[in-house]
């Protein structure tokens, strides 16, 4: 009679592992001297996070942070720089079947340059303007507060650019 733990390590290696890419980022622009960044508040769950997706296939991560961003915000931005890539282990279920996702995000640090975040698509319950203490107390996830913390010091160091 096999051990309890033979026959998990058995129904594990049965899981498929799959890398997942995805891109977004922490758009900024300047209200009275200080920057605000816009976040959004995803469906179903109602929590707060950066805007970002899938890398759709032949897109670079560099046009999927700006298409998320203009897509799940509602603005069209220009994009200055890569802040980081975070990387997590993730479970779910793909076509009936269990999957163990490698996830990869790559987070930019965008300029904002037109739109209104009331023009968010569906998936999205609500996007707003926040500054960066509103954003790293209402933000769901470490690794984005993170993100945040250092697009906050990338933004210091350049100063204010129109």
């Amino acid at each position: 009679m096999p051990r309890k733990q033979d026959s998990q390590s058995t129904s594990q290696a049965k899981i498929t592992t799959m890398d997942q890419i995805s891109a977004g980022g922490v758009d900024f622009r300047w209200k009275d001297s200080q920057p605000e960044i816009a976040i959004v508040s995803v469906k179903p769950k109602l929590r707060w996070q950066l805007p970002k997706g899938i890398v759709d296939p032949g897109e670079s991560p560099e046009v999927t942070a700006v298409r998320e961003v203009r897509e799940e915000a509602g603005v069209e931005t220009d994009r200055l720089a890569l802040i980081e890539t975070i990387e997590y282990w993730y479970r779910s279920v793909r076509n009936g079947k269990p999957v163990r996702y490698h996830k990869f995000v790559h987070f930019y640090l965008l300029q904002y340059r037109r739109g209104d975040v009331s023009e968010h698509d569906h998936e999205i319950e609500e996007a707003r303007w926040v500054n960066f203490e509103q954003a790293l107390e209402m933000l769901e996830f470490k690794s984005e507060r993170d993100v945040v913390e250092k697009a906050r010091e990338m933004i210091e160091t350049r100063g204010r650019v129109n």
